[in-house]
Order: structure tokens, then C-alpha cells, then sequence
């Protein structure tokens, strides 16, 4: 089990893109907004900043099966698994296209074949930007 206090969030970002990339569940340790902790295990598809700048992590919930969003910042700890994903991912929670809307909105885009740190630092170039 990794804490993110132990690691830059860029190296936790990084982790959790490859576990992304092999599609591998990751089990988190989670801090939600009423500061209570949960423990859930996840198998994430999309990697998203949200209009207030927090990296957002959306994944399906293997306990309920359902869509989740979770802060970056928030994830205390965490592991990856080796297994493979196992939960249908409903049509309708597709990542879907993205427009350009406000200052707030950053578009980042690189090949899927990136490895992960690049992609990782592009996204953090965007955001200083």
C-alpha cells in the first residue's frame, strides 16, 4: 500500500495512469467531503481536471458496481492490483467528447502511446498554463 503523503502527486498521478493504461483495479483509501474514510476498490476510466482545477478520477465502483468520481487530492493511500478489470462499464458513462467552454476547461492531447510520466507532464504543463 503506497500513501500519498509519502509521494508527489505527479508520482501517485503517474501510478495511477499505468494501473489505467493495464487496467488494473486500484484500492483506495478515500477522505470524502463530510471528512469521512472510506475504503473502496475501483477500476478507473478516465482521468479528467474539473473547472475548479482538482484532478478528478472516474471509475466504477467494484462493490456497487456504479459510477464514481474521486478527488485526487483526497486518495490517502492506495494499491494496485494485478488482476484484471471486472465490472461492465454501462454505454451511457463512455467518456464523452469534450468542448472548449471558459478559461477554465484544459484540453490536453498525446498519443496513446505515451508513456505514462510524459502524458503525467504534459497534463502538468497544461495546468500551469
Amino acid at each position: 500500500m503506497r500513501h500519498t503523503k509519502n509521494e508527489t502527486s505527479t508520482t501517485t498521478l503517474t501510478r495511477l495512469i499505468k494501473a489505467l493504461d493495464k487496467q488494473h483495479p486500484v484500492t483506495i483509501t478515500y477522505v470524502k467531503a463530510d471528512d469521512t474514510t472510506t475504503i473502496r476498490t475501483i477500476e478507473l476510466y478516465d482521468i479528467v481536471v474539473s473547472n475548479a482545477g482538482d484532478i478528478v478520477l472516474k471509475a466504477m465502483d467494484r462493490e456497487t458496481g456504479e459510477t464514481r468520481s474521486f478527488r485526487l487530492d483526497r486518495i490517502v493511500s492506495y494499491s494496485t492490483h494485478r488482476t484484471a478489470y471486472l465490472v461492465e462499464r454501462p454505454a451511457a458513462d463512455e467518456p464523452k467528447p469534450r468542448t472548449t467552454t471558459g478559461l477554465a476547461t484544459v484540453t490536453v492531447l498525446y498519443p496513446v502511446d505515451l508513456p505514462a510520466l510524459a502524458r503525467v507532464e504534459l497534463l502538468a504543463d497544461a495546468l500551469a498554463a
